[in-house]
């Protein structure tokens, strides 16, 4: 039985239709192989989400109804705004991954931007948009944590 960790990489990896990445040996890190490799994967999970965005649209349009009681208003209501958050995170998501996408043109993608290690293919593989290794992300979330209380 896979672990979680492996689920979610699988089910990134599953949007794009890909595989896991096998290195070659003596392989360069971010060759355009791997390059190539999580631009498929990030233009199809893209895709999924721009399909997830015209869902929900249709949906609302489906659903929208002026329901004379206020209760079922008022949980017509909540399930659109539920909907709507989601949306506003995929809509950020969708940025992200444009910004990624950037990064790879320019070849600037798969090394951390704190101190400049390679982020490694399976982080990548399971978050296509990380943009800070392990142990920079980390940190970064302890100081989160110690700032937020």
């Amino acid at each position: 039985m896979p672990d979680n960790n492996t689920k979610k990489t699988l089910g990134i990896l599953a949007i794009a239709g890909v595989d896991p990445y096998q290195e070659k040996s003596g392989e360069e890190y971010m060759c355009q192989a791997q390059r190539d490799h999580f631009t498929e994967i990030l233009k199809a999970w893209r895709v999924q989400l721009h399909q997830e965005v015209d869902r929900t649209v249709d949906h609302m349009k489906d659903e929208a109804a002026n329901f004379p009681d206020p209760v079922d208003r008022a949980a017509q209501e909540e399930e659109f705004s539920l909907e709507l958050r989601a949306r506003d995170r995929e809509r950020r998501l969708i940025k992200k991954i444009a910004k990624t996408m950037k990064k790879i043109e320019d070849d600037d993608f798969g090394f951390c931007e704190s101190c400049g290690v390679e982020i490694g293919i399976r982080r990548l593989e399971a978050r296509p948009t990380a943009d800070l290794c392990i142990d920079c992300k980390t940190l970064a979330e302890i100081k989160e944590k110690q700032i937020v209380g």
